[in-house]
């Protein structure tokens, strides 16, 4: 007889509920990079907003570090300028975003973005030298904490591509592409999305206060409580609430007045991928890979896999 707690979380997935699942991250991650893609690509295609849209990400806590500044613009007579740079980066954001929330060519982009998402921790400013004094703004905390939801962000595309389209999507409708497997494996792509997730809470919560480092709430030991519970798929119905409640609460308290719609949507833009996950693992949980009770009862099995009977 199975244990209830084993019963309550699948381990593997049927196509239906892979599409959901697949729709729901596409949504989310789709909305990332249209909102942020649109924001950048209105100010760099704007004359009147393009200098100070380029001084933001060259500045010294901007999102472009010297090495890669000189790497990339350092020949004057380069027709690759910080603004062309920005330009076409932005509208391939943009793109890509509409493409997502479509379903079209969900796997190449989710891919690229896997990786793409990484860049922006080796392209941010930061200080490396205990005391030293810049002379202006830069990034004091490492660049890992300070990108971390993006590296969430980096978590959901690997479990999208793993995934596929969906049938609710132009790849499977008119392209004919993009589906599931017949049983998809969840244990592993669960583990990937409730990690992705929960990092960003367990960073937000430890490193509470310090420069740059995001904290949806005041209280870092919820966040640290509900990240860990998170990482541990258990009670993931319950953590997962918890979490929906506090991202939730955050998008809200952005809200203020005088601020453009469009703007607000930009300065949230990853709180909704994020409240796109923690549904997904409330009602799909998050696998039973590497669950404390589970390494538990059956150690050997939880990290080699299966081990045939001699």
């Amino acid at each position: 007889m199975r244990h209830p707690l084993r019963a309550s979380v699948p381990s593997r997935l049927g196509p239906q509920t892979a599409d959901k699942i697949a729709l729901a991250l596409r949504l989310g991650l789709g909305s990332v990079f249209v909102a942020g893609g649109w924001w950048k690509l209105s100010r760099a295609i704007d004359p009147l907003r393009s200098e100070a849209f380029v001084d933001r990400y060259m500045a010294s806590n901007g999102y472009i570090n010297s090495f890669f500044d000189q790497y990339l613009f350092a020949d004057p007579g380069a027709l690759l300028t910080p603004l062309a740079f920005l330009t076409i980066l932005s509208a391939f954001e943009f793109a890509a975003g509409i493409a997502l929330l479509a379903g079209a060519f969900v796997r190449a982009i989710s891919l690229t973005f896997a990786f793409m998402l990484w860049t922006f921790v080796l392209a941010l400013p930061v200080v490396t030298a205990p005391g030293f004094e810049t002379g202006g703004p830069s990034y004091f905390s490492p660049a890992l904490l300070v990108q971390i939801r993006d590296i969430g962000l980096s978590g959901m595309c690997f479990v999208l591509f793993g995934l596929g389209s969906g049938r609710w999507s132009v790849d499977q409708r008119i392209l004919k592409r993009g589906a599931p497997p017949t049983e998809l494996n969840w244990n592993t792509l669960g583990l990937v999305l409730r990690l992705s997730v929960a990092v960003v809470f367990i960073v937000g919560g430890l490193f509470a206060g310090y420069d740059h480092i995001k904290s949806f709430v005041g209280i870092p030991v919820l966040l640290v409580g509900v990240g860990v519970l998170l990482a541990s798929g258990h009670f993931t119905r319950i953590v997962a609430t918890a979490a929906f409640a506090i991202v939730a609460w955050y998008c809200v308290a952005q809200l203020g007045s005088g601020v453009a719609a469009w703007d607000y949507f930009n300065s949230v833009k990853r709180e909704v991928a994020y409240l796109a996950a923690i549904g997904v693992l409330f009602f799909f949980r998050g696998g039973m890979a590497f669950r404390p009770l589970t390494l538990i009862r059956t150690p050997a099995q939880s990290i080699l896999g299966h081990v045939p009977q001699a």
